[in-house]
């Protein structure tokens, strides 16, 4: 359990204090770990406000049964006068039923808190390396790319919430056959730049209009030099100008997104460090790389193939269902031994590293997390490793398929989306998902004023608080902390939701699942709504009250708070909390 303070904490440090003082009285064992026991909402909410496992967990120990070790627990928790009941269910689980004044206790809590309530210190300053988007450095950012580049940010975003030392890191492909394609693309660009018609773009280059700027730029600095030179005189120069170029375009279109990284790590620079030697060299040493004939592909040989000695990296040490090469047969890296070097790299200055990957990547999953295993555990500090897959985005448009843009020739990009629909409604929509879940993006649908669009419905609560209160204040009325006695079961409710926030970020981060922000935005909006609704046929439950500025106080104070959590949570989604719309 975290140190914030927030209803749940308090309750589980006034269980802690309880479970400390049986250990006193020799009921528990001394220096017994409250590590396992939580606090939570009960799954029924008939059955109280908060539950506790305490006893089922530590049953053991006391070596007796939790049943009876929860009766040790409640008859203590019974003398707090905030708890109104403790009750044991079912096996030794025990619900308890908390004063009104606690949970109107906690509104207070938030306002004191503002925009740090449900910050954690669950990280403990645990650095985390986040790699997320990772394109090839060949064109503009495009939908293929947009789904995992907001879950990264938000998980970024949501890992440091929760008190993680966090770096966005974006690793460049400049090292592959691409970026020689990518070259020659340029050079056809600069040579249109210079006046020349080149007609149809040739099959194998890459088409879209981003590479006219490119070449314009090429012309203005080299001039006709490399017009007609041949290509290996210009191949590495405009290959480096090109990349550079590129990430220029990726890096503006996901500013576009609300989205910066920290470092941009360069494959080509990792080459020229000799990090994959230095990689291959330690596995070696550690007897992890051994030269030998890779096996067979499985069902019909290829008539070509013939067995050839590469260099192998044990992987099926690590529950992989092969060794894999680390070398080609021309004595060039293949994917997975550069990747091998990349994270072995990452680890340096990382305590554990998370890559979010298209799902056409899960093949890869098992065998890089092997290698991270191998070089970390080897090193004597194992680096957790988690990879989140990520997968498609179907674009549609009142639901037909949208496939194509002017700007790429082939794909609808990110700057496409943006403009159309605004960075918001993007970023949020892709969180209203699970990532491994297929998703459809309407762009009728995303920018719908309805309950069924989760981000106007969100951002709209909100709106509506935000009104209120403007309306209230030129009326004379104002936020009332000391009137909140006043509040009823129904605002009671909507607290009790509000106050979930802290702990659905601790769980969110510890599931590294920022999607489960989102969820509860728009639960909590719901309630939102749905009291806000009550004043529509009953005029008492309106919130500004005309005859009754204590009311109003009250319900204003409650707002307030409800609109505080939701910015809370929309921050870290990246996404704003408008005050009209």
């Amino acid at each position: 359990m975290s140190e914030s303070q927030t209803i749940y904490a308090a309750y589980g440090a006034k269980i802690a204090s309880v479970l400390a003082a049986l250990e006193q009285e020799g009921v528990l064992p001394a220096g017994t770990s409250y590590r396992n026991v939580a606090v939570e909402p009960p799954r029924d909410a008939s059955h109280g406000d908060l539950a506790t496992n305490a006893a089922m967990v530590l049953a053991k120990l006391a070596k007796t049964n939790p049943r009876e070790l929860a009766g040790h627990i409640t008859a203590k928790l019974e003398l707090d006068p905030s708890i109104k009941s403790a009750e044991i269910a079912g096996p030794g689980f025990i619900n308890l039923r908390l004063d009104r004044g606690a949970w109107l206790a906690e509104l207070g809590a938030i306002a004191g808190a503002g925009a740090d309530y449900g910050r954690s210190s669950l990280g403990e300053g645990q650095r985390v390396n986040i790699e997320y988007v990772s394109a090839n450095p060949t064109g503009p950012m495009h939908m293929g790319h947009c789904r995992g580049a907001v879950v990264g940010d938000a998980l970024a975003s949501l890992l440091e919430f929760a008190g993680h030392q966090v770096t966005r890191e974006y690793y460049i492909n400049d090292a592959g056959g691409q970026v020689d394609t990518l070259s020659r693309s340029a050079h056809l660009r600069y040579r249109e730049a210079l006046g020349e018609e080149i007609g149809e773009i040739p099959e194998g280059l890459y088409p879209g209009d981003y590479l006219v700027p490119a070449g314009q730029a090429l012309a203005k600095k080299f001039g006709d030099k490399y017009r007609d030179a041949p290509e290996s005189e210009w191949l590495a120069i405009f290959r480096a100008e090109a990349v550079d170029k590129m990430i220029d375009m990726i890096k503006a279109d996901l500013a576009l997104l609300g989205i910066h990284h920290d470092i941009f790590a360069s494959e080509a620079t990792l080459h020229s460090a000799g990090k994959p030697d230095e990689a291959e060299a330690w596995l070696r040493e550690h007897d992890l790389v051994y030269d030998g004939i890779l096996e067979a592909p499985k069902g019909k040989t290829p008539e070509d193939w013939e067995p050839v000695e590469l260099p192998l990296f044990r992987s099926t040490k690590f529950g992989d269902d092969q060794d894999r090469p680390i070398k080609k047969s021309d004595g060039s890296w293949t994917y997975f031994g550069a990747d091998l070097a990349y994270h072995f790299q990452k680890a340096e200055n990382a305590d554990a590293l998370i890559d979010i990957w298209g799902a056409d990547h899960a093949g890869t999953v098992k065998r890089i997390k092997a290698a991270v295993a191998a070089l970390t555990q080897g090193a004597g500090r194992p680096i957790p490793f988690d990879v989140k897959l990520v997968q498609m985005v179907h674009l549609m448009r009142g639901g037909e398929p949208v496939k194509m843009s002017k700007r790429s020739g082939t794909f609808v990009t990110i700057a496409d989306m943006v403009d159309e629909v605004g960075k918001d409604v993007v970023r949020f929509t892709m969180l209203t998902r699970k990532p491994e879940a297929q998703m459809e993006f309407d762009f009728a649908k995303v920018i719908e004023a309805s309950k069924d669009n989760p981000v106007f419905y969100v951002q709209y609560a909100h709106a509506r608080i935000s009104s209120t209160m403007r309306k209230s204040m030129a009326e004379g009325f104002a936020p009332q902390a000391d009137k909140l006695h006043l509040l009823g079961d129904e605002e009671l409710e909507l607290i009790k939701l509000a106050a979930q926030f802290p702990r659905i970020v601790e769980a969110a981060a510890g599931a590294r699942e920022p999607h489960r922000i989102a969820f509860y935005l728009y639960d909590l909006a719901g309630a939102f709504h749905a009291h806000w609704n009550l004043g529509n046929d009953q005029p008492a439950n309106r919130f500004i009250q005309s005859d009754d500025a204590d009311m109003t106080g009250a319900r204003l104070f409650l707002g307030q708070q409800i609109g505080q959590v939701i910015r809370n949570g929309l921050s870290i989604l990246g996404v704003e909390a408008v005050e009209e719309m």
